[in-house]
């Protein structure tokens, strides 16, 4: 039922992959891509699978051959099939295993806020970079504060992604962001994404997350795009919370990682 939208969804994170990154490079069924600025990140560094290419058996040894730079491996593997095909070979070379949902918003987009209700507009990365870093810090212990700077800096290389690339955030009365997400929107060919919402700590609970993720879909909506859709752990909460939010899931996509390291 949902195959084409799983097609284009699918696309649309291939493209974003290749056009943010510093660098790529051609794989049978797929290509890796680098970003020497941020060496640390893993979404910058990875190799992503778009389709059955190689021989599962080996896979392990050619993302080990074109991540030969970096001291981690990372592996995105988007058609679910060949990704289960792998998992056994990854899991057997040392790689955890990761699914993720692919949701498609399928509820009519939201309509005009209520007057009464949180103030959502643009904001710029500089008003996040707080909130944003306690969240990596809260995640990743461990971490010293140049690895959470970086964390923070790569997200500049997301409006190179998409033909439109959005941060939205919900205000709080003095004029902070309590609640942020990415929209990346292709009017050209009707798709949009949301990525990564956030509520910082202290804000949870208050709507603020709801009225980010309704202004982002009301935006995508207005920009013409009929399909929009987000990614979501399979093993974790927050998919039920889009489910009752009007996303369905439609397909499964998965990552592989092997070595501690910045996500």
């Amino acid at each position: 039922m949902w195959a084409e939208e799983l097609r284009r969804a699918t696309a649309f994170l291939s493209g974003f992959a290749r056009r943010q990154a510093g660098r790529a490079r051609e794989l049978p069924g797929g290509f890796a891509v680098f970003d020497d600025r941020f060496a640390d990140s893993w979404s910058h560094n990875q190799v992503v699978v778009e389709r059955a290419g190689a021989d599962p058996a080996a896979l392990p040894d050619l993302v080990d051959e074109a991540m030969a730079g970096r001291p981690f491996r990372i592996v995105s593997v988007l058609d679910d099939g060949y990704g289960r095909a792998c998992a056994g070979h990854l899991l057997r070379a040392g790689y955890r295993h990761h699914t993720y949902l692919v949701m498609l918003h399928t509820a009519p987009a939201p309509g005009p806020p209520a007057e009464d209700g949180h103030t959502v507009g643009e904001v710029g990365l500089e008003e996040i970079r707080e909130p944003l870093a306690a969240e990596w810090r809260t995640s990743m212990p461990r971490a010293g504060e140049e690895v959470i700077r970086m964390l923070v800096d790569r997200h500049v290389t997301r409006s190179r992604g998409a033909e439109q690339v959005r941060l939205l955030g919900s205000r709080t009365p003095d004029g902070g962001v309590a609640a942020w997400t990415d929209l990346y929107l292709e009017p050209g060919t009707g798709i949009a994404q949301v990525e990564d919402l956030m509520t910082a700590e202290g804000h949870r609970r208050r709507g603020h997350a709801d009225a980010v993720l309704a202004a982002a879909l009301r935006r995508a909506a207005d920009a013409g795009c009929g399909t929009r859709f987000l990614t979501a752990d399979a093993e974790d909460w927050p998919r039920h919370w889009y489910v009752r939010r009007g996303f369905t899931v439609i397909g499964r996509c998965h990552g592989f990682e092997r070595v501690s390291a910045p996500s």
